[in-house]
């Protein structure tokens, strides 16, 4: 994962999950947070976007949006500040509950974003896109956020969708890279298919 950064989504209240700090709920004995952090070990810098109180290791970045909840394109630009500082030609863009998500899938979508385009990320059987499972050119993110006015409460859509993207299909039979944990019962079954 040559010169590669990556943006980790930690922020933002779990509803569904009585209000707790959703990464950092352990699936499988782990941490979300930190099962996240070793899929995109080989990125730097990484920086997570959440509160203090999430606790990550000493070699992460960690930032808060401003204002605090101003939603996942706020957290992207909060980050993209300091990303901004190295020189990153490309930046994985992914949220902090995706427990199956694996190096090798970071790979592989670097190495989509590799033959061209702005991004690549992964898409469901539907074919809906994966915005928060994604591979950015860092020069794109950057127009992107330039461009987009103002960022708290922006939608991901406006910020992705323009862009010209690489969609990424999953072999995955049952539970995709891309699977987040919003209620106990997803937790469940990624406990259940990781004892598998």
């Amino acid at each position: 994962m040559t010169n590669l950064g990556a943006i980790v989504l930690a922020g933002g209240g779990a509803r569904r999950l009585g209000g707790q700090m959703k990464p950092a709920l352990r699936v499988g004995g782990v941490r979300m947070i930190d099962r996240v952090l070793v899929a995109v070990g080989g990125a730097d810098p990484i920086i997570v976007v959440g509160p203090a109180a999430l606790g990550v290791p000493p070699t992460i970045i960690r930032v808060q949006e401003d204002p605090a909840g101003g939603g996942p394109v706020s957290a992207i630009g909060a980050a993209f500040a300091l990303l901004a500082l190295r020189a990153t030609s490309s930046v994985a863009i992914v949220a902090g509950d995706l427990p199956l998500l694996q190096p090798t899938d970071v790979e592989r979508l670097t190495s989509a974003l590799a033959m061209g385009d702005d991004g690549a990320l992964f898409v469901d059987a539907d074919g809906r896109q994966q915005w928060l499972c994604g591979v950015w050119r860092t020069a794109a993110i950057g127009e992107r956020l330039a461009g987009f006015g103002s960022l708290a409460g922006g939608a991901l859509r406006k910020l992705f969708a323009p862009m010209r993207i690489v969609e990424v299909h999953t072999d995955a039979t049952d539970l995709p890279p891309f699977y987040d944990c919003d209620t106990d019962d997803d937790i469940r079954r990624v406990e259940e298919w990781l004892r598998r």
